[in-house]
């Protein structure tokens, strides 16, 4: 017994500075693991309690009023939609399905895409799932960012709306108008659906962006005491620490949140416009300049001077009308439509 005992007190005399190590780095591995689930637990927080910069309040248009229809989800869910047909003294010029806002539904339309219909474009408007009079399945929580629930309802719309023109014996091409989430949701869609044929999103972001951004902000107030560690952490260490809560998240909620930007960087080429207000504190206009990098040719990007969130056709209502309706006009309708009506004197586009 004494000879084991003296053996062990030998081991560890020659041992003891690896032991040392290895006790250090248990250590480290530990207040590593509580620190960055400490993040997580953080990242989450501002991922679904982060309310969006506006909401739709007091109606500031005119109520559009067409035929209303119920229709399914891709998942199944139950969803209103509605119609609006262009001017019967016009001519049929194509067909556009518009996504609203987070916080909003189907009859915001009237504040972005009322021109369009008076320039002879049919519209189909929807309820995404949770808002307005559109169901919302159990479990569901509806957030501000694009999910691959918010994905189905899109794709819902445009089979809906593909079936519907077939039956009249027309093409089945489309335009997508989005607003904010609706736009990021458009442009999942797009990466799927070929008989989509062109884009406008206005308020567009990517969703990973937007959240590092959040977490650099928010962690300063909800981790104040780490400052000294993550003033000094680089953007790699961010995106981990994203990629984790995303992980997460994705468990929580019971949805999947895709990456906008790849969608818009790997989906077919198609035309698309991307619209910005330049005052946009919240969701600011470089991450909609992401996107526009990403996106294939042809592309237009208009940052409107003065517009804050979702306020670029209030702010210059006249120049978001005819410049919209003139994108559509090409490449929806395909008629000829030269480069200034569309981007006019301040807008960047490149076209192949």
């Amino acid at each position: 017994m004494i000879g084991a005992t003296a053996g062990i007190w030998i081991w560890v005399s020659h041992y003891w500075a690896a032991l040392a190590i290895a006790g250090t780095c248990l250590s480290l591995l530990l207040f590593l693991f509580l620190f960055l689930g400490r993040y997580i637990r953080i990242a989450l927080n501002i991922f679904t309690d982060t309310p969006p910069p506006l909401s739709m309040g007091p109606r500031d248009f005119q109520i559009l009023r067409g035929e209303e229809v119920h229709f399914r989800s891709f998942d199944g869910a139950s969803l209103r939609g509605m119609w609006l047909r262009a001017p019967d003294r016009l001519r049929r010029r194509g067909t556009i399905v518009f996504c609203h806002e987070f916080g909003s539904d189907m009859y915001s339309c009237a504040r972005y895409a009322r021109p369009v219909v008076e320039a002879g474009f049919d519209l189909f408007t929807f309820d995404f799932r949770g808002h307005g009079e559109s169901s919302s399945p159990r479990g569901y929580r509806p957030l501000q960012w694009p999910s691959d629930k918010e994905l189905s309802d899109v794709l819902g719309a445009t089979a809906y709306v593909g079936d519907a023109l077939a039956s009249e014996g027309r093409s089945p091409r489309i335009g997508l108008f989005g607003i904010s989430r609706g736009a990021g949701s458009a442009i999942l869609a797009a990466s799927s659906d070929q008989n989509i044929a062109c884009l406008v999103c206005d308020g567009a972001f990517s969703t990973r962006e937007i959240l590092v951004a959040l977490m650099k902000r928010w962690a300063y107030i909800f981790a104040a005491r780490l400052t000294v560690a993550h003033e000094n952490w680089p953007d790699s260490v961010w995106h981990m620490l994203l990629g984790w809560m995303m992980c997460y998240a994705h468990g929580r909620l019971g949805r999947r949140f895709p990456s906008v930007r790849k969608a818009v960087a790997n989906m077919v080429p198609r035309p698309i416009m991307f619209i910005h207000g330049e005052r946009d504190s919240y969701i600011r206009p470089d991450q909609t300049e992401i996107l526009y990098q990403a996106a294939p040719e042809p592309k237009y990007l208009w940052i409107v001077p003065g517009a804050k969130h979702n306020q670029s056709a209030i702010i210059a209502p006249k120049e978001y009308a005819a410049r919209t309706s003139a994108f559509f006009s090409k490449y929806l309708a395909g008629e000829e439509v030269s480069q200034s009506e569309i981007a006019g004197e301040s807008m960047r586009y490149h076209v192949a």
